[in-house]
């Protein structure tokens, strides 16, 4: 007999870690199993506290995850043992970080362990990935499970790629106008105020404090660039707090226009995230639990705790998600008619296309008016300096 430490869900939802005695790992899982508990890990006690089992350091790269999925998926389909199948991928992934990942947990499947848990010990991988595995151990589909995983993460992946291309343009256009402006402020301006202190001309008001500005800027270029680098590390740093992220999607929420891009992009994620678990027979508190720890938003973060809470107490997903006071209308009575009809994962799926294709067009129709906005901008403050530094030359000129 050997000690374990088994981490399981009991009957009221709650996760609890006990130590217990058995002659192995699956005996034990066994012996929950059968009192309907929801196992999580087991692991020997000596790994569980030593911490044998390391997680491995090092950003997943999602699209090599994505390509080694589907090899994994056609190897199981092909008949290859998962030990067989993972030993494969490991030799022939090109990504060093995945190939060491995938290496440590070929060697946890060898000893027994659970694919699921292999894959949470070793941590970096995505919540849903390891619930949509634990799904498919117990069904017994796991290849059906991984199918929908795949799905779900190349349209996820795809719409993200849609959304940063559309924003290069915009992004690209403004970093000319901010080169332009530093430019003329910085070297434009502090040759025109030269020649007017030779001249000693009288000068437009406009011109005075365009002048004063340049010359300030030029002198003390280094101290403002300084100022600014500090500046932007303390936004960046305050910002990595959760409790000012989270403050900031609230603003954002609630900024015309950009707010229903923002949460609607958000919606449309958790829909297609809790289909997707749904479908792969996960129950509803678990995905619910999952789809919130995979959200990227604090802010849908703890609005889906009280959502699981709700939702544990009886209220259904739909009242639940209104009280949350952020999840738009129309989803919500989508949600209804899922609940209503039994078409629950369906309907969730058509919610995140609806959302998905609204984000698109709004996005699109916002750009639209950014890039005139941006060339309108520089229009006037290119007009404004040439105006305020050829006026008095122009103006002597008459004089003369």
């Amino acid at each position: 007999m050997a000690e374990f430490t088994i981490n399981y869900t009991d009957p009221q939802g709650k996760s609890r870690k006990e130590s217990h005695q058995a002659a192995s790992a699956q005996e034990l899982r066994l012996q929950f199993n059968t009192r309907g508990l929801i196992v999580h890990s087991v692991r020997p006690a000596n790994q569980a506290n030593s911490g044998q089992q390391e997680v491995l350091k090092g950003r997943l790269d999602l699209e090599q995850f994505i390509i080694f999925n589907e090899q994994f998926l056609a190897l199981i389909r092909a008949g290859l043992p998962i030990p067989r199948s993972l030993e494969l991928l490991a030799n022939n992934t090109r990504n060093k970080i995945l190939a060491s990942r995938i290496t440590a947990i070929h060697g946890d499947i060898k000893d027994g362990i659970h694919l699921s848990e292999a894959f949470a010990m070793r941590g970096g991988f995505p919540p849903i990935y390891i619930t949509s595995l634990l799904a498919g151990e117990r069904s017994g589909s796991l290849d059906v499970v991984l199918e929908r995983y795949i799905h779900y993460q190349k349209l996820s992946l795809a719409i993200r790629k849609r959304i940063k291309l559309s924003l290069i343009y915009p992004a690209v256009l403004l970093f000319i106008v901010i080169v332009l402006v530093v430019f003329l402020v910085t070297f434009v301006v502090p040759e025109f105020a030269q020649l007017y202190d030779t001249m000693d001309a009288s000068l437009p008001r406009s011109t005075q404090l365009l002048v004063a500005f340049g010359v300030t800027v030029q002198e003390h270029f280094f101290l403002l660039l300084t100022a600014l680098v500090l500046l932007v590390s303390t936004l960046i740093w305050t910002l990595r707090s959760k409790s000012t992220k989270t403050l900031l999607e609230r603003i954002i929420l609630y900024t015309p226009v950009f707010g229903q891009i923002w949460i609607r992009y958000h919606v449309a994620q958790l829909s297609r995230l809790l289909g997707t678990l749904l479908t792969g027979g996960l129950p509803l508190v678990s995905a619910l639990e999952t789809a919130g720890d995979s959200m990227g938003s604090g802010l849908l973060r703890n609005a889906l705790k009280s959502t699981v809470t709700q939702v544990k107490e009886g209220q259904s997903l739909s009242a639940s998600l209104l009280a949350t006071g952020i999840i738009p209308s129309l989803a919500i009575e989508m949600v209804q008619v899922g609940e209503t009809t039994g078409a629950l994962s369906q309907m969730l799926s058509s919610v995140a296309e609806f959302f998905d294709d609204e984000v698109q067009t709004k996005t699109s129709a916002l750009l639209n008016l950014i890039e005139p906005a941006i060339l309108i901008f520089m229009g006037i403050f290119v007009a404004f300096v040439l105006i305020s530094l050829y006026l008095p030359i122009f103006s002597l000129a008459e004089r003369i």
